[in-house]
């Protein structure tokens, strides 16, 4: 090691926490939330060390919030973001001597010395004073920052609380009636406490190659293709198409949402119909293949032969990266905050990290929720490159050893990763609702919005909606996909479908990951857990029999020995005690109960 060039700095911080990947990522927040900071700092030596935590917010002035020694050279300290953004927090350090001074003064009068002349000249010369007495020297606030450091700048990714909680319900807006059919139905789901509504791509959709009926290669007259094959004649990305109403039924549309409280989420899939303007403008956009012709869409075994994938690697990927960016900047402009994006996992991270920190530098509101069916590894990375929360596992967790791993998945992650766990989406018709009957559809409702804060459901769902394209298929028959349903907010599961959502709204332990407590039930059918201290929620995973068990209310809650609970989906009352509760419930049934304790 070289002799450094100028005496350096005593005083180390080390362990400096919350931070992602040793600080290449930031840790994420929602508004309002406080940002618990740690730090081992050392020094050579007795001297006593003061520290605090620079906090910059976005497009804001700098401030220091104080840290606190811990013991055992740990500190602590902690502060609240208040708005959206992104956010960055430092830690300082330095010897205090003037501190350091006065303890070691307190120290020689508390052990007897009675000649602390010397001590008393030194703390004069060190505060600038002639003159320092006994009692002054013990009563100094003054502070010194002598030598001080500062670690690196560490990010904090703060949303809105949409961010974190949320029920999204997804629709096509082409079966209810477009834009003004949707708008019409704001209202009601409303009242059924829904805070998204998020629709599939409403953009041109494309005529070449076009899919008919449940994937039909050939197109039949009025076959309207599927949405996802997105661009024509008549625009691309940045156009609606027209079937669905105008530009005045949108924007009345978006304007309806803000009235009543649920936003218009959009899909954001970067992929191209043969049809898209992009083609013919920016060819080299695009794959090809040797001979020259393009290469459509493949996942093997599905194949999307209406579907043109862009070239990331590209000569003109800044062009393209900008395209893309001005899109979703278009949809803000437009009203629209909150983008569902399509198989971000198939596009370059680093692409994601630089498109959503554009938006949101001037957009900090905006919030990005990421479709990545694939490997942790790279579920985990999109969150950290920006995006709100993802969809999970979820869909196929059906044990309770299954859902045991994936909770344990959203806590190791919690720091940066955030679940939307949907139930259904317009590909995945699991094979558990396709054979559990509404059974099925009860137990994975509320398991959705009791494990995860955000959870989303596709219509159909509250309709039992369960027959497969064919045995071994997770497609719907006859999907939404290629042809025009008929739809409307009336499927029996609604009325618990509101109590739940009326729950999670009130019940602020509902809207939290980290605070979950497994409770035995002796029965591997049922699964227990306690949400904070007051909630406890019970579900069947059977869904064709009853199951009965217990359920074990440890005495470290802190609940009395017995107590009342009120069922927030039924209203019925029980009298439980801490300890083993006897537990009965049909197939796919569940409790979700308050503590009535004062």
């Amino acid at each position: 090691m070289p002799l450094p060039r100028k005496q350096p700095q005593r005083v180390e911080i080390q362990a400096v926490e919350p931070i992602i990947d040793c600080g290449r990522y930031p840790v994420k927040r929602t508004a309002g939330e406080r940002v618990e900071v740690f730090a081992t700092i050392v020094r050579d030596g007795h001297d006593l060390l003061g520290a605090a935590i620079r906090v910059r917010p976005p497009k804001g002035k700098s401030r220091e919030e104080p840290l606190e020694a811990l013991g055992n050279d740990r500190f602590g300290g902690m502060f609240v973001v208040d708005r959206p953004g992104r956010w960055t927090f430092a830690v300082a350090a330095w010897t205090d001597r003037v501190a350091t001074w006065r303890d070691e003064l307190r120290r020689k009068v508390e052990a007897g010395q009675q000649d602390v002349s010397g001590e008393l000249a030194e703390g004069a010369a060190l505060l600038g004073r002639d003159l320092l007495t006994v009692e002054d020297g013990l009563t100094i606030e003054a502070e010194d920052r002598h030598g001080e450091v500062v670690s690196g700048a560490y990010g904090v990714d703060v949303d809105r609380e949409l961010g974190r909680f949320g029920s999204w319900y997804e629709l096509f807006p082409r079966s209810f009636g477009g834009f003004k059919g949707v708008a019409q139905a704001l209202p009601r789901l409303a009242e059924l406490g829904f805070d998204v509504v998020y629709l599939p791509p409403i953009h041109p959709i494309g005529t070449t190659n076009r899919k008919g009926r449940n994937n039909g290669l050939v197109a039949r007259a009025g076959d309207p293709g599927s949405p996802w094959a997105i661009g024509s004649e008549l625009g691309g990305h940045d156009a609606i198409d027209p079937s669905l109403g105008t530009w005045s039924d949108f924007d009345a549309l978006v304007a309806a949402a803000a009235e009543t409280g649920v936003e218009v989420a959009l899909d954001f899939a970067i992929q191209c119909s043969p049809d898209h303007p992009w083609l013919a403008e920016h060819p080299e956009w695009f794959n090809r293949r040797p001979d020259g012709t393009l290469k459509y869409a493949e996942n093997p075994p599905k194949r999307y032969q209406d579907i043109y994938n862009v070239n990331f690697e590209s000569e003109d990927w800044r062009g393209l990266w900008e395209a893309l960016r001005d899109v979703v900047q278009f949809w803000v402009d437009r009203g629209v905050n909150v983008f569902r994006v399509d198989n971000p996992h198939t596009k370059p991270f680093v692409f994601w990290e630089w498109l959503i920190a554009e938006v949101r530098a001037k957009n900090p509101q905006v919030i990005f929720l990421s479709e990545a069916f694939t490997r942790p590894a790279k579920m985990t990375t999109l969150t950290k490159a920006g995006f709100a929360q993802s969809y999970t596992y979820f869909t196929w967790k059906n044990t309770k050893a299954e859902l045991y791993e994936y909770v344990q998945e959203l806590l190791d992650w919690s720091a940066f990763y955030r679940s939307n766990a949907f139930v259904n989406t317009p590909d995945i018709l699991t094979e558990y609702l396709q054979h559990g009957g509404p059974s099925a559809f009860h137990a994975r409702l509320v398991l959705a919005g009791t494990l995860s804060p955000s959870y989303g459901i596709y219509s159909g769902f509250e309709n039992y909606e369960n027959v497969p394209v064919q045995e071994g298929s997770e497609e719907y028959l006859d999907s939404e996909k290629y042809e025009v349903r008929q739809r409307k907010l009336d499927g029996p599961l609604l009325p618990l479908i509101a109590r739940l959502n009326a729950a999670r709204r009130a019940e602020p332990a509902l809207q939290r990951v980290d605070n979950i407590r497994w409770l035995e039930t002796e029965n591997e059918a049922l699964i227990g857990y306690a949400k904070g201290d007051r909630l406890i929620c019970v579900v069947n995973l059977d869904p064709y029999t009853t199951r009965e068990g217990l359920c074990i209310v440890p005495m470290s809650m802190g609940l009395p020995p017995a107590f009342e609970v009120r069922d927030l989906l039924t209203d019925a009352e029980f009298v439980w005690h801490g300890g083993r509760n006897y537990i009965r419930l049909g197939p796919g049934e569940s409790h979700l109960l308050k503590v009535l304790v004062p």
